[in-house]
């Protein structure tokens, strides 16, 4: 299947735009954990079991980190790349603030 590419602005003071290869991936990803979430929603809804309900969150959880490693990999590959190139600061400036929220 091939990679879906999506291409955009990086930032308002940017100079350069990047391309995403694995957009649809990530959409994919997200769709799944959204799902998971809710039957977990759905879970508690119906009163099941405190602990069964902790392990699906856990793995929700995992789906979303690992959802965002795929972000941080694509937009290093890429965006990270274009930025260096283009002396772009700016850029990587936003990114290593979005790094440390996402590791929080």
């Amino acid at each position: 299947m091939p990679k879906a590419e999506h291409s955009h602005p990086h930032a308002e003071l940017s100079q350069h735009t990047h391309t995403h290869t694995q957009t649809k991936a990530v959409l994919n990803r997200l769709s799944r954990a959204i799902g998971h979430l809710e039957s977990v929603k759905r879970m508690v809804e119906n009163g099941q079991d405190c602990a069964e309900v902790l392990i699906q969150l856990a793995a929700v959880k995992s789906a979303i980190n690992n959802t965002g490693k795929l972000i941080l990999k694509d937009h290093i590959e890429h965006c990270l790349v274009d930025a260096v190139e283009h002396g772009d600061q700016t850029s990587i400036d936003h990114l290593n603030r979005a790094i440390e929220q996402f590791i929080k």
